[in-house]
C-alpha cells in the first residue's frame, strides 16, 4: 500500500501543470533554506525533539510542526499533533512524528520529500485501552506548492500546501541555517517488526495536562471547592487547547 501511495504521489507531481515557480519578492521573499516552526515554535527540528537511535521523543509544551531544509537538499520533519474524538471526548489521540531525507524543488512549484527510511512515530490514546505504540514512519510527501511571505512582526513565513491543496499551519523561520540531526540513516528500520507496543505509566495526557494546570496556576486561576479536575475534564481541556493551537 505504501508503494502504491508513493507511486501515486510521483504521478501527481509529474502531471502537475502549474506554471514554473517564480522566486520573487511577492511570493518567495527569501529562500526556503533554514529552520521553520509553527505557532509558538515549541516543536523544533534537530536535537531536543527526537532520538532516532532510541526511537524516543521529548514532549514539547504544545502541539505543532517544524521543517528544516538544507542547501544540499536534505530535509527534516518534526510533528506533534492531537486528534479529538467528537463522540468520545475522553479519547484524544496524540501523535509524534520524526523523519528526514531528501527534497526536490520541482519547476512547477511543487516539493517532493523522499525519506531515508529511518523515520518513526509514536501514537498514544487517552482511551481506556491506553494504546501507546511506536512504528515506522516513512512516507513520500508531495506539497502542491509553497510560498514565503514577509510577516511584519515575525519575519519570513512559509506556507506549504499538501498534494490536495490543504494548507499546512503557517511556518515561521527560526533560523536561516537548517537545524538538523545528521543527514544519514540513523537507525536500521529493516531489522524491526515495524510496530512496538509500549507499556508506560505516564501518557501524553498526563504530561500535557500537568503543563496546562501549571499554566492556569501561574495565571492565578483557582479551582472552586468540590470542582476537582477529573480525567475527562483534563482531556477536554487538552482538546480545547489543541483546537486553539492548530
Amino acid at each position: 500500500m505504501l508503494a502504491i501511495a508513493s507511486a501515486s504521489l510521483a504521478v501527481l507531481a509529474a502531471m502537475a501543470n502549474a506554471q514554473d515557480i517564480k522566486f520573487d519578492s511577492e511570493h518567495n521573499a527569501t529562500t526556503i533554506i533554514g529552520s521553520w516552526a509553527s505557532g509558538s515554535k515549541n516543536v523544533t527540528t534537530g536535537s531536543g525533539f527526537a532520538d532516532p537511535t532510541q526511537m524516543t521523543f521529548t514532549y514539547p509544551a504544545v502541539a505543532g510542526v517544524a521543517y528544516a531544509f538544507s542547501e544540499d537538499y536534505f530535509y527534516e520533519l518534526s510533528r506533534y499533533r492531537f486528534v479529538a474524538n467528537g463522540s468520545r471526548p475522553d479519547c484524544v489521540t496524540g501523535t509524534l512524528v520524526w523523519a528526514h531525507g531528501k527534497y526536490d524543488l520541482l519547476n512547477n512549484g511543487s516539493i517532493v520529500l523522499t525519506p531515508l527510511g529511518d523515520g518513526y512515530q509514536q501514537v498514544q490514546s487517552a482511551c481506556a485501552d491506553g494504546t501507546n505504540i511506536i512504528q515506522d514512519y516513512n512516507y513520500t510527501e508531495l506539497f502542491q506548492s509553497w510560498r514565503i511571505f514577509m510577516d511584519p512582526t515575525d519575519g519570513p513565513k512559509l506556507h506549504l500546501f499538501e498534494f490536495d491543496g490543504t494548507p499546512v499551519a503557517p511556518l515561521f523561520q527560526t533560523s536561516t541555517t537548517p537545524n538538523m540531526l545528521p543527514t544519514e540513516k540513523l537507525r536500521n528500520s529493516s531489522s524491526s517488526s515495524g510496530t512496538t507496543v509500549l507499556n508506560e505509566k505516564r501518557s501524553f495526557v498526563d504530561s500535557v495536562s500537568e503543563k496546562l494546570l501549571r499554566k492556569r496556576s501561574s495565571n492565578g486561576a483557582v479551582a472552586g471547592a468540590g470542582m476537582g479536575m477529573g480525567a475527562m475534564g483534563l482531556t477536554a481541556l487538552v482538546a480545547g487547547a489543541v483546537a486553539l493551537v492548530l
